[in-house]
């Protein structure tokens, strides 16, 4: 019987040991950068298919599949027949015969679904509306890098918490075992919620006893008809001096840029926090490559 193919659709439904293996694939692809000689996508191409505008993301899997040895194939809407109407069944059943994997950035998450169903390659949801897998790994590695193991920690969410980031910090919550509190006002709470999870509308009862305090834009790809109505609902929720004092000394502030300063964080807070939130950025690229070399299946050698 064959081994069903790995695919990184998004975190829900995923274990802990299979998350903390591609953590410790991320923590050596960083600490040995320069040295290491895996090369677990050599004589691949991975097409990369980005439907919605991206700075890290973009280049730190255009990186990431370099230095593990492939190819990366850049495109976008405009490029490709998706863009006249084409289904994404048809793109992907032409795909799947000439690349070996794909990366996907877009609105829809049964789009990545249907893609990685039609396409049979290790496919990867580089974020899509319903949930952003790669970023809170990221993060997780940033955190324990930080402060140590998650597990027990708090974890503070502040502003839109129906967000992609914020849902897949709830299906974290569950597998990692770690409190998190969702802040956000009427209308912006999580549609998906654990036993690990609260949601208020306080801000301050969110950060009390915090270990972790972490932001995303009030206005998301896609939703700037909007910009007027959230800037209105998110005023008060935002991580300044105060929200920091209320956390836990030596808590870890971090954001997924970019970042709007003075409206979800403040610019005082945002360049006192750089280095963590910076190494934040930086560490898309090692998580990265440890979600690639899981889907090739190679031994680590």
């Amino acid at each position: 019987m064959s081994t069903p193919l790995r695919q990184f659709l998004g975190l829900k439904g995923f274990d802990e040991a299979t998350l903390r293996e591609i953590l410790a694939l991320a923590k050596r692809y960083k600490a040995e950068r320069k040295t290491i000689a895996w090369r677990p996508l050599a004589n691949q191409t991975w097409a990369m298919i980005f439907n919605k505008s991206s700075t890290r993301t973009r280049v730190s899997f255009e990186v990431a599949v370099r230095e593990l040895g492939g190819n990366a194939l850049f495109l976008n809407a405009n490029d490709m027949q998706l863009g006249r109407g084409e289904p994404v069944q048809d793109t992907a059943r032409v795909l799947g015969r000439m690349i070996h994997g794909a990366i996907i950035r877009t609105y829809a998450q049964t789009d990545v679904e249907t893609f990685a169903s039609y396409a049979k390659v290790p496919t990867i949801n580089a974020l899509t509306d319903d949930e952003h897998p790669c970023q809170i790994l990221a993060d997780i590695q940033t955190i324990e890098e930080k402060i140590g193991p998650i597990t027990g920690r708090k974890v503070a969410f502040i502003g839109d918490c129906a967000c992609n980031v914020a849902r897949s910090w709830v299906y974290a919550a569950e597998i990692f075992k770690f409190k998190l509190t969702l802040a956000g006002p009427d209308g912006y709470l999580s549609d998906v919620t654990n036993s690990y999870v609260s949601q208020t509308h306080d801000v301050n009862e969110a950060a009390k006893g915090a270990d972790i305090l972490y932001t995303d834009v009030w206005v998301s790809m896609g939703m700037e008809a909007e910009k007027a109505k959230r800037a209105a609902a998110f005023q008060g929720y935002q991580i300044n001096r105060g929200l920091v004092n209320r956390a836990n000394k030596g808590a870890v502030v971090l954001h997924c840029l970019p970042a709007y300063r003075e409206q979800e964080i403040t610019e005082e807070i945002l360049e006192e926090r750089q280095q963590d939130i910076f190494d934040q950025a930086e560490n898309r690229l090692h998580t990265q490559k440890g979600i690639l070399h899981w889907l090739t299946e190679l031994p680590v050698g």
